[in-house]
């Protein structure tokens, strides 16, 4: 079979920004900050592609922060190479640090197909016009919850421990995140600038996890599909961490098409995908991505991040609670 090139734009990490940036990142921000940004790597911006005229144009594919830039290439790149051999097609995989990024550049065309965080997707469909293709199942199941993580040395055990401490989210956009964590919060009728000393955004699950286990913040809400993926593959990254909290069960986060991708490629890629775990290669690649397969997407798995962005609307115009002291 002839091969298919996987071409590659991201946003690299260099060695050592992570502790370097936090560490400058924790000493220099205020108290009252409600959004400070981690700036991990150079961002390389995305070039529409020259060939779009061409007979055979790449298939654009986006991979959110889901994990970091290193790891999100090693691990998807095996899916595309075999997802481009049985198309026929080359494939661009293009990274970008944040959801919103990705919601972008799909929203305009400028990508075919994104994996994206479940609360982008709620959020976004209406305003991007995502299309639904398809959900990984993961042991079993299409749905997966929001770790509380703090690190395993610290007296913390609950939520309301953390007052006055430094907090991380992932992502101003992501479900488990960022939103999951200001639901907790809302139920105490608090905010974070109000009951966290320090917050700050590291755009990727693992550097919050990372972050944690060297000691860099206090504790941090992550994907749970990702802090097992590392508790699995490379336990160094969890070791030092220790799970205090868990979600409900959402939807996982999903692989959407751009409304402007035709509905026949569309459907070839489904059909791929859903027979995928059918296939000796396909198998071994959704084994190492931990995924069972993947299934047919139903929009109602979303609907508990539905009601929780509900609720926390809900819950913001009641009076916040009065600091402890």
């Amino acid at each position: 079979m002839t091969s298919r090139r996987v071409l590659l734009r991201s946003a690299g990490l260099a060695p050592g920004v992570l502790a370097l940036g936090l560490a400058l990142m924790i000493a220099g921000c205020s108290r009252d900050s409600d959004k400070v940004a981690v700036d991990f790597s150079k961002t390389v911006p995305v070039a529409r592609p020259g060939d779009q005229g061409s007979a055979n144009p790449p298939l654009r594919v986006a991979v959110a922060a889901m994990i970091s830039p290193k790891e999100t290439l090693e691990i998807y790149r095996q899916l595309l190479t075999y997802l481009g051999h049985k198309l026929g097609k080359d494939l661009e995989l293009v990274q970008r640090k944040t959801y919103g990024e990705v919601n972008e550049l799909l929203g305009k065309g400028l990508i075919d197909l994104g994996f994206i965080c479940s609360g982008p997707y709620v959020t976004g469909k209406d305003r991007y016009g995502f299309i639904l293709l398809a959900v990984p199942e993961v042991h079993g199941h299409p749905t997966y919850s929001s770790y509380l993580i703090v690190n395993r040395e610290s007296a913390f055990h609950r939520l309301e421990d953390l007052q006055g401490h430094t907090f991380a989210f992932t992502d101003p956009e992501s479900n488990t995140g960022r939103l999951v964590p200001l639901y907790w919060l809302a139920a105490l009728h608090t905010r974070p600038e109000k009951f966290f000393g320090r917050i700050l955004y590291t755009y990727s699950h693992d550097n919050s996890i990372m972050a944690v286990g060297r000691g860099l913040v206090d504790a941090a809400a992550v994907d749970g599909l990702i802090w097992d993926f590392y508790e699995k593959k490379n336990p160094a990254f969890t070791a030092k961490t220790r799970i205090i909290r868990k979600s409900e069960p959402f939807g996982i986060p999903p692989l959407v098409a751009s409304r402007q991708f035709p509905p026949a490629e569309r459907e070839r890629i489904q059909n791929l995908l859903f027979t995928m775990h059918q296939d000796p290669e396909g198998k071994r690649i959704l084994a190492e991505l931990m995924i069972d397969r993947f299934i047919p997407p139903r929009d109602e798995l979303y609907d508990t991040v539905r009601q929780m962005e509900q609720q926390l609307a809900r819950l913001k115009d009641e009076p916040l609670a009065p600091p402890k002291p």
